[in-house]
């Protein structure tokens, strides 16, 4: 790929091959199943060694042997299954940070006999992986018409080393569905399906807050259009620019009649356990750098990841269409901003553009084996570290 470019889409942006939708879906996941297996088998494997880190080390920390045995339904997860199981009312003001969208689909999956609202999330999680990345296959492909390119996006997506989150019963699987939806809706070949954009963009911001932000790419791409659109399609592009603040604003307005405040979804996530407030990021990676001379070695680990998101962005906006580059830079300013770094990677992960364009810059065979090695690696590395309560995914 060279050059920014909304001319990167080549005319014919079918997808490949015949037959109906369903058979050319069934293609699009079937060809996406090594690298999901794969972020699976190192996922697994990271468990199944943080358990025996446990067992043979018989750490002093309760916190260590409670994570580990908690599994795929540990940190964040146990929550979205508090939720999916009682509902927000009984757990108080702290469940309002994790929006509703995941945690009510798994909870209708759960009405399947035999089925707790814990494994429906963690089936949930993991299928919407398998559709993202499938999504963002058939996505990269359409843009580019670079077969290739679109396969490493996906090996990058699914190998990221906070993408053990996709495994886990989290929402950020989900939240890419729909993220990825909503651009497959935008860019489309002869002009954008507004009404899906419009419905993608509402489902993530219910999905996590960082939805929102896909509200972002819907103007960017509004924006561009905007002198050759017809009224009927100004109209309906700006229907889709305010889908996803009134996705966000439904949840808000349910807070505010059942909890008699609309903005303690967002009043909790910003306080110093948890996001934490605005601050300079710059102080804040000082800060966090330093933690190492304090062992303080979990919130170091995400220093080097902001700098690395940072030179993907400037990558985005250089290789691929400006609805890339401006969705990556809000995600990534938004995740860099807080007073506090811990899940940085994890935010970073729903900025899938930083995927596509570290992809771009692996397009050599060796390059590319030495990069998903190490991002491998990094994967298992941190998912031991969550798993082991060390890290904070």
């Amino acid at each position: 790929m060279s050059g920014p470019a909304d001319g990167l889409r080549p005319a014919a942006s079918r997808w490949w091959g015949g037959g109906s939708w369903a058979a050319r879906a069934a293609r699009e996941l079937v060809g996406v199943l090594p690298q999901w297996l794969a972020a699976r088998v190192v996922v697994a494997g990271a468990l199944g060694l943080a358990h025996l880190v446990v067992d043979r080390t018989h750490p002093r920390s309760a916190g260590a042997v409670a994570r580990v045995h908690q599994g795929l339904l540990g940190w964040d997860a146990g929550w979205y299954e508090a939720i999916a199981r009682s509902g927000y009312r009984p757990l108080g003001h702290q469940a309002l940070r994790f929006f509703p969208l995941f945690p009510l689909l798994g909870r209708a999956l759960s009405v399947v006999p035999g089925v707790s609202a814990g494994t429906a999330l963690v089936v949930l999680a993991n299928c919407s992986a398998l559709v993202a990345t499938a999504m963002l296959v058939v996505l990269v492909r359409r843009e580019t018409g670079d077969p290739a390119l679109a396969v490493r996006s996906a090996w990058l997506l699914s190998l990221a080393p906070s993408a053990f989150v996709l495994v886990m019963g989290y929402a950020e699987a989900t939240l890419l569905v729909f993220t990825v939806g909503a651009f497959l809706a935008l860019r489309r070949a002869g002009g954008p399906w507004w009404w899906a954009a419009a419905l993608c963009a509402a489902a993530a911001a219910l999905t996590r807050p960082l939805g929102v932000l896909v509200a972002v790419a819907v103007a960017v791409e509004a924006a561009r259009r905007w002198r050759a659109a017809g009224a009927g399609e100004r109209a309906m592009s700006l229907v889709a620019v305010a889908a996803a603040p009134a996705g966000a604003g439904a949840f808000l307005v349910w807070s505010w009649g059942v909890f008699g405040d609309a903005l303690l979804p967002l009043s909790v996530q910003t306080q110093s356990g948890h996001h934490g407030g605005l601050s300079d990021p710059l102080r804040t990676l000082v800060d966090d750098a330093r933690g190492v001379l304090h062992h303080h070695v979990g919130t170091a680990l995400h220093v080097p990841w902001v700098v690395v998101a940072a030179a993907l962005v400037v990558v985005a906006w250089r290789r691929l269409p400006a609805a890339y580059g401006a969705f990556a830079t809000a995600v990534v300013v938004v995740a860099a901003s807080g007073t506090n770094l811990d899940s940085f990677e994890r935010y970073a992960l729903s900025a899938f553009p930083l995927a596509v364009a570290g992809a771009t810059l692996t397009a050599s065979r060796r390059v590319e084996r030495c990069v998903l090695a190490l991002a491998a690696a990094a994967l298992a590395g941190y998912a031991v570290l969550a798993f082991c309560n060390i890290s904070v995914p």
